[in-house]
């Protein structure tokens, strides 16, 4: 029987003997399993594809464990606080930025396509959020720098596909190598009504994808199994549901609060806020605000939801989200 290969098979196939690095060739040799026809004429290669994909993850793994210095890479934090996208292959995280920012990472039906860290910036209200792209968590990719990144990180949303039959298998592998690599994800509080609303360093399982049938039943089990440590929200990057209540839970994932400055006399600006860690007092914003003020700072006003107008307080006050502050020394 004449195997009748695709085009997509046989440019997987040309990106395979071009390829010059493990993860390309394993990005590869998947696009070739995912594309090549399914029939009793295709057999052997698709053995034979198998055996070289085996054969790429002892090399990598040889390779990781030979002593050669590992490749590390550093992502320059930028905007309100820097999360990142987590999950196993093929999940659509890089679908998901694509949806939550401006980024432009590849989108591929076959897995590992993402390769190396990559950063979108995300709206939220007035501020900008940074979102990491990861390479997917499995055996294959599993290098130091990887959980490094992660660690760094002020959040995580961890991202798991509901129209994927091994979903829970691929979570529990997923959270194993985690452990492995000595990351842990910060629990959460209980969840609000709109999905969830985690305060702290943590992860909100987010589960993204296309609802294809069973995807109910999947989400009823991962809440069951894991909405007691992490806030769960469903997504869908193709059709923007929850997307908006996507970028809420990560501003809450941060947990910072914006707080504006004023001078006597004159209006607030409320464009661009001071993006401070839950808990700053006045004393901390104004040394943030000038180092000057910080030491001769006598008192403040502030206009907020926990005050009255322009209410007179101290060093000491703790500082809300939303917060105008007047400061004087």
């Amino acid at each position: 029987m004449p195997a009748n290969l695709t085009p997509q098979y046989l440019d997987a196939e040309r990106r395979f003997r071009e390829a010059t690095t493990p993860e390309e060739q394993l990005a590869a040799l998947n696009e070739m399993m995912a594309t090549i026809p399914k029939h009793k004429g295709t057999e052997h290669m698709r053995a034979d594809i198998r055996r070289r994909m085996a054969k790429v993850r002892t090399e990598a793994a040889r390779k990781r464990s030979s002593g050669r210095g590992p490749t590390w890479h550093h992502v320059p934090r930028e905007g309100a606080g820097q999360e990142v996208l987590i999950g196993p292959p093929n999940a659509g995280k890089s679908r998901l930025l694509a949806a939550l920012s401006n980024a432009t990472p590849v989108v591929a039906p076959y897995p590992f396509s993402t390769r190396t860290p990559f950063p979108g910036m995300v709206p939220f209200e007035n501020v900008q959020i940074q979102l990491i792209d990861l390479p997917p968590i499995a055996p294959e990719t599993a290098e130091p720098w990887l959980f490094a990144l992660i660690r760094q990180a002020d959040g995580a949303l961890l991202v798991a596909d509901l129209a994927s039959d091994d979903l829970l298998s691929s979570m529990e592998e997923t959270l194993t190598l985690l452990e492995r690599f000595n990351v842990s994800l910060g629990g959460a509080g209980a969840p609000s009504e709109d999905g969830g609303g985690a305060e702290g360093r943590g992860s909100s399982g987010s589960a993204g994808t296309s609802q294809g049938p069973g995807a109910d039943g999947r989400l009823d089990i991962l809440r069951e199994l894991y909405a007691s440590r992490w806030p769960i929200l469903a997504v869908s990057a193709e059709t923007g549901m929850n997307i908006d209540a996507l970028r809420l839970e990560m501003f809450r994932l941060l947990n910072v609060i914006r707080v504006y400055t004023k001078a006597r006399g004159r209006r607030a600006d409320l464009s661009v806020p001071f993006v401070l860690k839950r808990g700053t007092t006045v004393q901390d914003a104004a040394a943030v605000v000038h180092k000057d003020f910080a030491d001769r700072l006598k008192y403040a006003r502030i206009w907020g939801t926990g005050t009255f107008e322009g209410q007179m307080v101290q060093r000491e006050h703790v500082l809300e989200d939303g917060d105008i502050l007047e400061l004087h020394a």
